[in-house]
């Protein structure tokens, strides 16, 4: 069954003190792009991420956005002990000079510029990898089903569609015979106009009518679209990624569309090749969001 490329999915997982949450949100696109969003400092992760992603998808615009969470705090405190007893000797220096009374507390070195600070919190390098790779995986099976869910929806518009294009097909060939003769009767009658009365060469007459006839056959053409309508319900019941296949024979399809369309005399036809062009390209619109 075809899939669309169109989805969204979440994940949740936590390893060695790390835990993330993932959201990967997926649109049409010719190829398979994966854009990442992640914090800086497990930045480091984006080319395993998107390996993992291309893995899983053979085509769209995927978006995938990591976060950090969980009680650990994102920052903590760093004290610069050095540089704190550095601040005590010089108040305490800069009091017993000038005789000022009481001593100097730690609420005074803690106050100094430089002696605390906030840092980010140290990232475990394999147990961030463990976590993100789980929350993504998650992410991807529920991204995959969404998509599946799509993908059913599509494949029974499709079929529906190559059933129309089928029928509008049979009816073309049907009335060529008809348009035939037709054209048969309104070259004789003109004939018999210009010539007043005299006989009719038959012979002459039947040339040109095999002539028009020649012009007119859309046999081939017809047979080509048939085999294209088979070809898109095989890609249908397909587990294989066909979103590029049926690109191109949609392309196809309404290339002998067009083709029957310049052979075609009647109004009737005329009439039926554009109601299929119309089908046609609704299935062109539907196939850009096959993977």
């Amino acid at each position: 069954m075809i899939r669309s490329m169109t989805g969204f999915g979440t994940g949740h997982a936590a390893h060695g003190g790390e835990e993330v949450h993932v959201e990967v949100r997926s649109v049409n696109h010719k190829f398979c792009e994966v854009k990442v969003r992640l914090p800086r400092e497990i930045s480091a992760l984006e080319l395993e991420i998107s390996r993992q992603v291309k893995d899983r998808l053979a085509r769209g615009g995927v978006d995938v956005t990591v976060r950090r969470s969980g009680s650990r705090p994102s920052v903590v405190p760093r004290v610069d002990v050095a540089l704190a007893a550095e601040y005590a000797r010089a108040f305490q220096e800069i009091r017993d000079r000038l005789g000022l009374p009481g001593a100097v507390g730690l609420a005074d070195v803690l106050a100094a510029e430089g002696v605390v600070a906030l840092e980010e919190r140290a990232v475990v390098a394999e147990a961030a990898r463990v976590a993100v790779s789980g929350a993504l995986g998650q992410a991807l099976v529920e991204l995959g089903a969404m998509r599946a869910r799509e993908g059913e929806a599509l494949s029974r518009d499709l079929d529906g569609r190559l059933a129309q294009i089928s029928t509008l097909a049979g009816r073309v060939e049907g009335l060529v015979p008809t348009a035939i003769e037709h054209y048969r009767g309104r070259l004789q009658d003109r004939i018999q106009e210009l010539m007043r009365g005299h006989s009719v060469d038959q012979g002459r007459l039947a040339q040109e009518v095999a002539l028009f006839a020649d012009r007119m056959d859309v046999a081939e053409e017809i047979t080509r679209l048939r085999s294209h309508v088979e070809q898109m319900r095989a890609l249908l019941r397909g587990d294989e990624p066909a979103g590029r296949k049926m690109e191109f024979l949609v392309q196809e399809m309404h290339r002998e569309a067009n083709t029957i369309g310049s052979k075609s005399q009647g109004a009737d036809i005329s009439a039926l090749v554009v109601a299929l062009k119309a089908e046609i390209e609704r299935m062109r619109e539907q196939v850009q969001n096959v993977e």
